[in-house]
């Protein structure tokens, strides 16, 4: 009779470890006023690929605009902005 060995795999929340910060799809009207306000295309914007583990995470599409907050020992705050794409 042969053993079979059962693994568990463990699901771990990325988005809760302590050097991954903070990702929000933007609104509609969020990215809107936000590319108003920079004067810039959503082209313009630095890339996020879409199977990026934390965009798979909230679930953002292609062309969403993701709004990144890091902490900073200096600044306190840093935001950033991506734009999500395909490959």
């Amino acid at each position: 009779m042969r053993l079979r060995k059962v693994v568990r795999l463990r699901r771990v929340d990325i988005s809760k470890h302590e050097l991954v910060p903070k990702h929000e799809v933007l609104s509609e009207e969020e990215a809107r006023r936000l590319l108003e306000e920079l004067n810039i295309s959503r082209g313009q914007l630095p890339k996020i690929l879409k199977n990026d583990p934390m965009v798979q995470k909230i679930k953002a599409k292609v062309g969403d605009i993701i709004k990144i907050t890091r902490k900073s020992k200096t600044a306190g705050e840093s935001v950033y902005y991506r734009v999500v794409v395909g490959e």
